[in-house]
């Protein structure tokens, strides 16, 4: 199949991408958000293929992945001239948790051509989905291999302009969780908490020579970072919120919304390094069973073939 999506969620795409089929990715002299074309710090395949907007046009495109509004309302009929659901089969990708007061309607509410799909449980669960219909599609992560070495006794957080974002991302909490340990942080606009800013490459080399990761998020979608370090060999300390729970069995780390029994597990798991192995050693299987490439791209495979019947 030939695939149209736009370059929205980085890490996502680069999972997504490894599938068998031809992905067109809209490409714009800027390389803004409505044309990103092809990731300059993942690694794609050659099937991952950039498309100016008059390619676009006269590209055979069998289905479209949609993932903002924008897209299904203008961008897509302008670069293809087809109508996303009408001229062209379509599916609607939701990557976030709606906005708090939970009763936000999915983008597609009012359609029933067109599927929703939600990246975890929690999401469909919080979301209207009103009229389309509604599927899971959980993560899928490109395993980096086990990487663990834990030999820095600090913690690793892996965040996204953290201050702008403040207490969603659990900002707030780090000067709490640096009085247990020290806290290395990593990702765009850090600079601010010490933090640095690396491609995706260098974060899976440092972040697991940190003891333990550490996973703050109030209100968020599942991060991919939790899966990654997970699958990299990490023990988690995590928020109880969001999908967290469902993610992370009590064999791979400590989860609760008690800050005393966080900041506790991150002081006794900095301090017992053979107990932070083995926690992430089974946090990787654990990761591995749920949320295997092979897995998601099976789970989009059937979802795409539904769609272009």
């Amino acid at each position: 199949m030939r695939v149209l999506l736009w370059h929205v969620h980085g890490s996502w795409t680069t999972s997504f991408v490894q599938g068998p089929h031809t992905y067109l990715l809209p490409v714009l002299p800027d390389r803004g958000p409505d044309g990103r074309g092809r990731a300059r710090t993942w690694q794609w395949p050659p099937s991952a293929v950039e498309v100016t907007p008059d390619e676009a046009r006269r590209a055979d495109i069998d289905v479209a992945v949609l993932q903002r509004p924008e897209e299904l309302h203008e961008l897509c009929h302008a670069w293809t001239g087809r109508r996303p659901g009408l001229d062209v089969p379509a599916v609607y990708l939701e990557h976030n948790a709606p906005d708090l007061p939970v009763g936000s309607c999915v983008a597609v509410g009012e359609r029933d051509d067109i599927p929703v799909v939600h990246v975890s449980w929690f999401n469909q669960l919080m979301w209207d989905s009103g009229r389309a219909p509604s599927v899971v599609i959980e993560h899928g992560v490109v395993d980096p291999g086990y990487r663990y070495s834990g030999e820095i006794p600090a913690a690793a957080v892996v965040v996204n302009e953290p201050i702008r974002r403040g207490r969603v991302t659990g900002t707030d909490l780090l000067p709490l969780f640096r009085q247990a340990v020290p806290v290395d942080v990593f990702g765009m606009g850090t600079e601010q908490l010490g933090g640095a800013d690396v491609d995706q490459a260098t974060l899976h080399e440092r972040a697991p020579r940190r003891r333990v990761y550490l996973h703050p998020y109030r209100w968020t979608s599942l991060g991919l970072s939790l899966i990654e370090a997970m699958h990299l060999g990490m023990p988690v300390v995590s928020l109880a919120t969001t999908e967290a729970g469902e993610a992370v069995p009590p064999e791979a780390g400590v989860v609760s919304n008690r800050l005393d029994r966080l900041t506790t597990a991150l002081r006794d798991l900095v301090a017992d390094p053979d107990r932070a192995a083995a926690m992430g050693r089974r946090g990787r299987e654990a990761a591995l069973a749920r949320y295997g490439l092979a897995r998601f791209l099976a789970d989009w495979d059937r979802l795409l073939g539904e769609a272009v019947r």
